[in-house]
């Protein structure tokens, strides 16, 4: 078989990215139709070795109108990930420990994602409950990286990355609880933004959260489409308390002071690989010859006892789910086929369910005092995304136990759930490669608020570096 699979193709899609197409359709070049059949095609002729698609929607696409012609991706084809309702259609969210009833309609944030005119194609694939770094579940079997399918996609949007990195469709759903967005990005060489809390509408579910960590978005594979779907979406929701994006069609045009985290010791969490790291040395040499200012800082934060916190709140959220989960999913949750680490995740919780206060006061107060701290001195603060690259399909197996799984991925994403905490925006950018070929991601992560901010930037790297994809790697 061959190991990278490129859906790219001649057809009327070619290698356009969503801002390309939807401009093709608007002057009559393309039509809806004829793109439709293009996506459903590619999907059709990749998805046997990807393994990314839950749910096709293909008939639906076919004969949907979608919203008004104007929107900014009108007939453009998209996917989303199987933890956001669409109506008509089950919503399993990667487990098979229970029978979800089709949607009586669709969740918020899917309809604010549909008013930019996207085309849905069906649901993408995710791990269990979204809270494992692959999808490597019995249920769905496993989702494999289009760069190289004996590697990971990363998680839990693994599905959308993969479709939208084989070119199969240009833009997807992701949603981000500790890097489910950033993750995928980097392990498949796309634009990946976890966007301020409150800038779009909340992943179904989440809203009542004590804090909520869980942010929707989408998975591109330019600069300019994150930056177009933002702008449509805000014309169809708005959140007043944050500062209006518009449409960045602009780099960045003014210089930046960049803070970026030294590599850990070999022996703690969070230290990064020799590829890892030559990755964001590269890109501080990049960012400097564009005239930023980069310094190397201590990480300013004790990962060690970060994960600790939030894998006590990670397990509330997966005791919430099973436990209540006719209230919570609409049906009951056979526990005896969860997966070891749904189950450790849940343990974790009851043992420590009088910790919790303490953890959600630590949590917040740590990341606001980290960033406090960092934007007395600096415009922006840059890590990797991931501490390693791309592993291999097992490194993340469900089959593992909990224990070794939890210090995988703590291991894996050290840099990643601060953000969530904070509700700060951060961005992962595919500029560099691994020894191996594999794509390696950098994330740039601003104020509250500032998204602004990383999408100028990311802007400017993509002109001064443009990365590269499977059609011309």
């Amino acid at each position: 078989m061959n190991k990278r699979i490129n859906a790219f193709s001649s057809d009327a899609m070619g290698n356009m990215d969503a801002t390309s197409i939807s401009e093709a359709i608007a002057n009559k070049s393309v039509s809806v139709s004829e793109i439709t059949e293009a996506a459903i095609a590619r999907a059709e002729s990749v998805n046997g070795a990807l393994n990314a698609i839950v749910i096709k929607t293909y008939d639906d696409a076919r004969n949907n109108s979608p919203q008004q012609k104007d929107s900014i991706f009108y007939g453009v084809p998209t996917f989303i990930k199987d933890n956001e309702p669409l109506k008509g259609y089950p919503t399993q969210k990667g487990t098979g420990a229970f029978k979800a009833k089709p949607e009586k309609k669709n969740s918020k944030y899917t309809n604010q994602f549909l008013s930019t005119g996207l085309n849905c194609l069906g649901k993408s694939t995710l791990p269990e409950f979204g809270f494992i770094c692959s999808t490597e579940n019995e249920r769905w079997g496993i989702t494999r990286n289009p760069w190289d399918t004996d590697y990971t996609t990363g998680g839990s949007s693994s599905g959308s990355a993969a479709l939208v990195a084989s070119g199969v469709v240009p833009i997807a759903v992701a949603n981000d609880g500790a890097g489910s967005t950033r993750i995928p990005a980097s392990c498949c060489g796309l634009v990946g933004l976890k966007p301020t809390r409150g800038r779009l509408l909340p992943l179904h579910g989440t809203e009542t959260l004590p804090v909520n960590i869980v942010y929707s978005g989408v998975l591109t594979r330019s600069v300019r489409d994150t930056a177009a779907f933002y702008s449509g979406a805000e014309q169809y929701y708005y959140n007043s308390k944050l500062p209006k994006l518009g449409h960045i069609q602009l780099p960045l045009n003014r210089r930046l002071r960049i803070a970026l985290f030294e590599n850990l010791p070999a022996d703690r969490q969070g230290h990064m690989d020799e590829d890892t790291y030559r990755v964001q040395l590269e890109t501080a040499k990049l960012l400097e010859s564009l005239g930023h200012q980069v310094e190397i800082i201590k990480v300013p934060l004790n990962i060690e006892d970060l994960t600790v916190h939030y894998l006590n709140y990670y397990g509330f959220l997966s005791y919430m789910t099973n436990t209540f989960s006719r209230l919570v999913l609409g049906a009951k949750v056979d526990k005896s086929v969860l997966e070891p680490f749904t189950i450790g995740l849940m343990d974790t919780f009851k043992k420590n369910k009088f910790q919790l206060p303490k953890s959600l006061r630590i949590l917040k107060k740590s990341a606001e005092e980290t960033e406090s701290k960092l934007e007395q001195n600096y415009d922006l603060i840059m890590t990797s995304v991931t501490t390693k690259i791309t592993p291999k399909i097992g490194y993340f197996s469900p089959t593992l136990s909990y224990d070794e799984i939890a210090y995988r991925a703590a291991d894996f994403a050290s840099f990643l759930p601060l953000f969530n905490i904070s509700g700060s925006p951060a961005i992962s950018l595919p500029l560099g490669t691994a020894s191996n070929g594999m794509p390696v991601g950098v994330q740039f992560a601003a104020p509250f608020g500032k998204d602004a901010l990383l999408i100028e930037l990311a802007l400017e790297l993509e002109a001064a570096q443009p990365w590269k994809f499977i059609y011309n790697a």
